[in-house]
C-alpha cells in the first residue's frame, strides 16, 4: 500500500501540479502574469452575467414569464392550502 500512495504523489508532484509550479515561480518576477488565469475567469464570469441580465431583461419586456402565484407547482400546492 506504501508504493500505491507514493505513486500518487508522484503523479500528484511531478505531473499534474507542475502549471502551480510555474505560476508561483512566476509570481517573484510579475504579480499580473502569475494571476492572468483568475483575470480570465473573472471576465469570464462578467460576460457570461451580464448575458444572463440581458436574457432577463429579454423576458421581462416580452412578458413571457408567468408571475401568478401557481405559474410554479410548490407555489400554487401552498396557496391551495391557505
Amino acid at each position: 500500500m506504501k508504493d500505491f500512495f507514493e505513486a500518487i504523489q508522484v503523479l500528484f508532484e511531478d505531473a499534474l501540479l507542475l502549471p502551480f509550479d510555474a505560476l508561483r515561480t512566476l509570481e517573484a518576477s510579475t504579480w499580473w502574469g502569475a494571476n492572468a488565469l483568475n483575470w480570465l475567469f473573472i471576465a469570464i464570469t462578467a460576460v457570461a452575467f451580464v448575458y444572463w441580465m440581458l436574457k432577463l431583461r429579454d423576458f421581462d419586456d416580452t412578458e413571457e414569464e408567468r408571475k401568478d402565484v401557481k405559474a410554479h407547482p410548490f407555489l400554487g400546492k401552498n396557496a391551495e392550502l391557505d
